[in-house]
């Protein structure tokens, strides 16, 4: 009798453990939830595998980590779900996940403020295909021209209007951010433009100097060279 007792009293403890552990585990509904690309890790990328295997979109191992296996399962649930096949986890593929999140904070610039969410990966795709080749303080350069410019009062106000321009960038009028996946390093360079930092010191143009460009161009007035890229205002 007495070992039916310790029994019972072992198996209450360690389910009261094991809820515990999948309470801590499991994050609240509508809490604000960062966008997951190649290398992230940690428990939000846990939740997105440990779902994503359980609906059977992915069957690699639930480790943490945002690789290769991981990225072509959230592309696979994209494509099923009616969203951007982008393998970025973004707000969007989190509420399609059973994952909504809770508005991000304000972000505070000196003019309008720039979106964050999804247009992240947007802009780590025009980096990509503008500065792949180029040193990482170039790769955040380009992305800082581009908020310049949606901080300017000559160009359009969101990420996407400045990047859709008419001939405003050469990868997207020849189709190049869609040929290839954005590198990570521009995921990075586009996170760190976002929060402020700025290589140009307010540069709204930049180009190769190496490729023919308009006579126009070099009116401007120039404030730094950063690999093969004029920067100028």
């Amino acid at each position: 009798m007495r070992r039916r007792k310790i029994a019972l009293t072992l198996a209450a403890t360690l389910l009261a453990s094991s809820v515990a552990l999948v309470l801590l585990a499991t994050p609240a509904s509508g809490q604000e939830r960062r966008s997951l690309w190649w290398g992230r890790s940690g428990p939000d990328v846990v939740l997105v595998q440990d779902t994503l295997r359980a609906w059977g979109y992915y069957d690699g191992p639930v480790d943490g980590y945002y690789g290769w296996r991981t990225i072509q399962a959230v592309i696979r649930f994209q494509s099923a779900n009616g969203l951007t096949p982008d393998g970025v986890v973004g707000p969007s593929t989190w509420a399609a996940l059973g994952y909504p999140s809770a508005p991000p904070p304000a972000r505070y610039w000196s003019g309008p403020v720039v979106s964050y969410g999804d247009d992240i990966n947007l802009l780590a795709r025009v980096v990509t295909g503008e500065a792949s080749g180029e040193p990482y303080a170039g790769q955040v350069a380009v992305a800082a021209v581009i908020l310049n410019r949606v901080r300017h009062p000559s160009f359009p106000k969101t990420i996407a209007g400045v990047i859709y321009e008419p001939y405003a960038f050469e990868s997207v009028t020849n189709g190049l951010i869609w040929a290839r996946p954005p590198l990570e390093s521009a995921f990075r360079a586009a996170a760190d433009a976002l929060n402020g930092w700025d290589p140009t010191y307010g540069a709204i143009y930049f180009w190769n100097p190496s490729k023919p460009v308009s006579p126009w161009v070099w009116t401007r007035q120039i404030i730094t060279y950063i690999g093969n890229h004029v920067f100028a205002r």
